[in-house]
């Protein structure tokens, strides 16, 4: 009868072998458990795994949309804050007007000279607001402050002064009282109002662009996501503006007066429609956002779904075999220190 010697180190070797494979198996169901998907997809997939990931490419553009989305949600907002503070600036000019109309005081002629000289500044900050960096109500020119400001020595102020002088010296009128109310009629309608509606607008005043910004909100789906400040109600403003602030305190007679505060009411309510026209337009395009929003949330959704169907795993099954694995983990490591306290020398 032949006997075979087995070394008790072969067999303690055998143990740590099989309790390393045990502990990578360990760690791969831990991460299988926490993610609820496969440690490694491509090899527990195999051709499978390609669907995948053109299921998560999709889901990248989807959640990149959205994103997209979240900034072009603030940039509306911040421009509708602009717009009401533009439309507010021209309700006060048209409350001041109100006030004056048929009122010859030069107190409280400079007061409403004052006002709105006050609500023209309010409304050019307002148009000129920044987003990110970029002026929202400059068209597709973001990186251009779109109005100029109107004071000494700017270029609508220069092209004012030279209109108003050039018409009197047409008409033969020599000093501001001598304009009557048909004059001044004449020279507002078919001298300074051109003056906003054609090119000159965009020498004087305007630096925008009448191209808007455009945001794709969905694949197929684009929006105009900002403003700019060559709208009706813009000009409209500017008009009213400065023949409030340049001729309602004039020397000129109260029929003039009159017929300058009633012109410039006329502009200014024309502006508050344009503005309120402009803030629906940008509502609209607030609520086509809103939309694709909940459309996009559906599809991510949806996305996720098939993911999970072909990368997911049973996380009870994977938790059970986890805990098997440990159990015979610690076996192992019982055995084997028992193993390693053999010794001849014991038995001796």
């Amino acid at each position: 009868m032949k006997t075979s010697f087995v070394s008790n180190l072969a067999v303690q070797n055998a143990m740590r072998v099989t309790i390393q494979q045990g502990q990578l198996e360990v760690i791969k169901l831990q991460q299988e458990v926490t993610t609820g998907k496969y440690a490694d997809s491509g090899l527990a997939l195999g051709a499978a795994s390609s669907r995948a990931v053109n299921l998560k490419n999709e889901l990248d553009r989807l959640e990149n949309l959205k994103d997209t989305n979240a900034i072009v949600t603030q940039r509306l907002s911040a421009s509708q804050m602009s717009l009401e503070t533009m439309r507010k600036a021209a309700e006060q000019i048209n409350t001041t007007l109100i006030a004056t109309l048929g009122n010859d005081d030069a107190t409280r002629l400079s007061i409403a000279k004052t006002d709105i000289n006050g609500a023209l500044n309010s409304f050019v900050a307002a148009a000129n607001v920044q987003f990110n960096g970029e002026f929202l109500l400059s068209g597709i020119n973001t990186d251009v402050k779109p109005l100029a400001d109107y004071e000494a020595g700017s270029p609508a102020k220069v092209s004012f002064d030279a209109a108003l002088s050039t018409f009197m010296l047409g008409n033969g009128i020599a000093t501001m009282n001598d304009f009557t109310p048909a004059q001044m009629t004449d020279f507002i309608e078919n001298t300074l109002e051109p003056m906003y509606t054609g090119a000159q607008w965009d020498s004087d005043w305007s630096n925008a662009s009448d191209q808007n910004v455009m945001s794709r909100i969905s694949a197929n789906e684009v929006i105009a996501s900002t403003s700019n400040t060559n709208t009706a109600g813009v000009r409209k403003f500017a008009l009213a503006a400065v023949i409030a602030t340049e001729l309602l305190g004039a020397n000129v007679s109260s029929t003039v007066r009159d017929t300058v505060n009633s012109a410039s009411q006329n502009y200014v309510q024309q502006s508050i429609t344009g503005l309120i026209e402009t803030s629906s337009s940008l509502g609209i395009s607030e609520s086509r956002v809103k939309k694709a929003n909940t459309s996009l949330e559906a599809q991510m959704k949806l996305v996720k779904t098939h993911i999970n169907d072909i990368e997911g795993i049973d996380v009870y099954e994977a938790s059970t075999r986890m805990n098997t694995l440990l159990t015979q983990i610690e076996t192992s490591y019982t055995l084997t220190s028992r193993l390693q306290q053999l010794s001849l020398i014991n038995f001796l």
